[in-house]
């Protein structure tokens, strides 16, 4: 399951969980800073992470998963199956959207609805939210380096005003 953060686009990142038997894989999650633009666009940040992430696994020969779910509506799914097929990767993806609850597939026009208490609807939440989750700490252990490097930088500036006086 993929996910996108930021802070009003900036420190864009994603993140990737992988559920195996039905439990998180802490071992493959995968973090990655979005890096061919900055800004507010999960739709391009949805489809490099995806890009990124399945041309490596085709490179290096790797198994593909049997599932791929994008945290997100239409457009965060079109975004990443866009990119799956430009590597030539025929592999099943839905995204979930959170406000509904909805889960969208690439050939049906209209979201599903699954019913609030299935067991589905509950694991698919739980994997969403899991990615959520992972993307929020990396952006946030982000924020925290910059902030420290940018009063490192003030205190080193101090300093040197200091010795310069």
């Amino acid at each position: 399951c993929f996910d996108i953060s930021h802070l009003s686009g900036t420190i864009g990142v994603g993140s990737m969980v992988q559920f195996r038997d039905g439990t998180p894989d802490k071992t493959n999650y995968r973090r990655f800073k979005i890096k061919s633009f900055e800004g507010n666009d999960d739709f391009r940040s949805i489809a490099e992470i995806v890009q990124r992430r399945y041309s490596r696994l085709s490179q290096e020969g790797k198994e593909f998963p049997d599932l791929i779910v994008i945290d997100g509506g239409i457009g965060q799914l079109n975004a990443a199956a866009n990119e799956l097929k430009k590597l030539s990767l025929d592999l099943p993806i839905i995204s979930l959207a959170k406000q509904f609850e909805e889960v969208y597939l690439l050939d049906s026009p209209d979201a599903l609805r699954l019913d609030r208490k299935s067991d589905a609807l509950k694991y698919l939440q739980e994997i969403r939210d899991e990615a959520h989750r992972f993307a929020i700490n990396y952006n946030r252990l982000l924020r925290s380096k910059k902030l420290k490097d940018e009063i490192q930088k003030l205190n080193d500036d101090k300093n040197v005003r200091k010795t310069a006086n």
